[in-house]
């Protein structure tokens, strides 16, 4: 499908520079951009390619002044990069929805099974399930006994839920993930570890995605809770009986511990880990690789292990890479200081 300038501006309210008859039928990076697609600039790093893509449109934020002629045509908006994940949304939306059950799924006789829902060859829907209207079960996905998946869900190859989760509405669990394995619980004992059954469940609130291999454990006791509308890369371990706040978000790799919980609009770099048994605020910022030990305030903006400001972090980093050259220094230093307070002896003898 295609659509002008004048289409696209009306959607995203922007204001149009150029040809508000120009048409674009596919995305594109800007330093990718060939007729026909749309791409954005937001990053001023990116200010360059303005002057070379050969994007058909660009959406710029309103601020946005070129210094040079530009051969787009150009849509001001207030963010562009919001307006660009619109129009993505916009697109995914407008591709036909895949419907049926295929005569390779299995759903138990006594698993409900909604309207116009999609379950691809292979795909298991176990005994008292519940999956929702509009939701997909792409190849080898899984819903456990007593399970129940909302309405308008994708869950791609191999993604589980084990028995007794909740998944709501419109939630995307990517191929791999796995909502409900046990928790890590171990006794130690004098003949080894004896495992304490975990008989929670994991719940995934509304608009929740998780990215492939991402895990969330079940609770041991209670449940382990993601709340509306956060967001999980790839590879990130969530542990039995955590709490994460609605519109929190976390890069790859980032490891919560048990019994931890978060507060909302949280974002983690990756590599974060977190220890458990302790709070964190909202609206905290961790940048990647940092290590948690203990809770931190509301608003708090923090990087390293332990974690600390921003500011303070890298002047010591811009020292630790001298420390080298200090070492050297001080040790001289004390070979002088040594070879003073000898002379210092020789001469009060």
């Amino acid at each position: 499908m295609e659509f002008s300038a004048k289409q696209i501006a009306a959607v995203v309210q922007g204001e149009i520079v150029g040809d508000e008859n120009a048409t674009v039928s596919t995305f594109a990076k800007i330093e990718e951009g060939v007729p026909g697609a749309i791409t954005f600039l937001s990053n001023p790093k990116y200010t360059p390619y303005l002057y070379e893509t050969k994007a058909s449109i660009v959406l710029v934020n309103k601020d946005f002044v070129p210094e040079h002629e530009v051969k787009a045509t150009l849509i001001k908006v207030d963010n562009a990069y919001e307006c660009l994940a619109k129009l993505l949304t916009l697109y995914e939306q407008s591709k036909p929805k895949r419907t049926g059950i295929d005569p390779l799924a299995y759903v138990a006789p006594t698993a409900q099974v909604g309207k116009d829902v999609y379950l691809a060859p292979f795909a298991c829907v176990e005994d008292h399930a519940v999956v929702g209207d509009g939701t997909q079960l792409h190849p080898h996905a899984v819903v456990g006994a007593g399970a129940r998946v909302g309405k308008d869900c994708i869950l791609y190859p191999h993604a589980t839920v084990y028995h007794d989760c909740r998944i709501g509405d419109r939630c995307t669990l990517h191929a791999g993930s796995v909502v409900g394995s046990d928790g890590f619980g171990f006794a130690p004992t004098p003949n080894g570890y004896e495992k304490i059954p975990q008989i929670g469940i994991a719940i995934l609130e509304d608009d929740v995605e998780i990215g492939a291999n991402t895990c969330v454990d079940r609770a041991t006791m209670g449940a382990t809770v993601i709340h509306k509308g956060v967001k999980l890369d790839n590879l990130v371990q969530i542990a039995h009986n955590d709490e994460i706040g609605s519109h929190t978000v976390m890069a790859a790799q980032v490891g919560i511990a048990g019994s931890t919980k978060v507060g909302e609009w949280c974002m983690f770099g990756g590599q974060v880990g977190v220890a458990g048994h302790i709070a964190i605020g909202n609206h905290v910022n961790l940048g990647a690789q940092s290590g948690v030990p203990g809770s931190i305030k509301e608003g708090s903006n923090l990087i390293g292990t332990p974690p600390m400001e921003l500011k303070p972090y890298f002047k010591s980093q811009a020292i630790f890479r001298k420390l080298p050259d200090m070492y050297m220094q001080l040790n001289q230093l004390q070979k002088e200081l040594d070879k003073l307070k000898e002379q210092l002896k020789s001469e009060n003898e």
